[in-house]
């Protein structure tokens, strides 16, 4: 399992349906600050340090508490004044010091580039400009999280970029949805079989999130139906 944010339940409670279910927690993100007046993510942010800090510190708090091995840390909105090079020193420091706590915890810290058409303004973008930060931080369990959706708006050629970036070592969490709609991977532009393929090819041994909104979520059962395009992987 992954999602957004478990803050609003007690550790126990997550844990005790995990079991139940038999799941394991594999991601979810830190505290991004005031998410319902728009804020989507700390770390870039000049004058929030100590805010971002005790953010990092709950999330591993839950992290040891699910057996959750990575974390996502969103990086935040480029406020109007500012620019992506006058952000980036704050950044980088917010990125190495949360890394050092992540590695004395045993998890890996994720940074996601986002497509500034569902997140205008978001600091990341693209895959590039993200491995050039993990390069710069050169923390061993910093990592990418691809979401595929989000590279397809933004690159598209998404299975060259595919084996670039999984040849690199450095891709730690891959997500999928169909686009542009980012309803189910079987429907949309990009064919998910054949980029399935470069994942055996390059020996990926990481999860596939399926980070989507279910065409007929509001339906009665109507993601367990959507849930159809899986069965053949299943199988398989």
């Amino acid at each position: 399992m992954e999602f957004l944010f478990p803050y609003a339940w007690q550790t126990r409670e997550i844990a005790a349906r995990l079991e139940a279910h038999g799941l394991q927690q594999v991601l979810f993100n830190a505290p991004p600050g005031d998410w319902d007046a728009g804020e989507r993510g700390l770390a870039c942010l000049p004058g929030r340090e100590v805010e971002f800090r005790a953010g990092v510190h709950r999330a591993l708090d839950y992290a040891r508490a699910l057996a959750c091995p990575r974390l996502h840390v969103m990086a935040g909105l480029i406020p109007e004044d500012a620019s992506f090079e006058s952000l980036r020193p704050v950044y980088v420091d917010n990125l190495r010091w949360a890394a050092q706590q992540a590695a004395a915890n045993g998890v890996e810290l994720l940074i996601e580039p986002i497509n500034p058409r569902d997140m205008p303004r978001y600091l990341l973008n693209r895959q590039a400009q993200a491995h050039a930060l993990v390069a710069e931080v050169a923390a061993p369990n910093l990592k990418v999280q691809m979401d595929l959706y989000h590279c397809q708006i933004v690159e598209g050629d998404v299975a060259t970029r595919l084996r670039q970036y999984l040849l690199g070592g450095k891709v730690g969490h891959i997500q999928i949805a169909g686009v542009p709609e980012r309803h189910e991977p079987d429907k949309g532009e990009l064919n998910y079989p054949y980029l399935f393929w470069p994942l055996d090819e390059l020996a990926y041994r990481g999860w596939v999130g399926c980070e989507y909104r279910p065409a007929r979520g509001m339906e009665p059962g109507g993601t367990s139906a959507g849930l159809g395009w899986l069965r053949p992987w299943l199988q398989e």
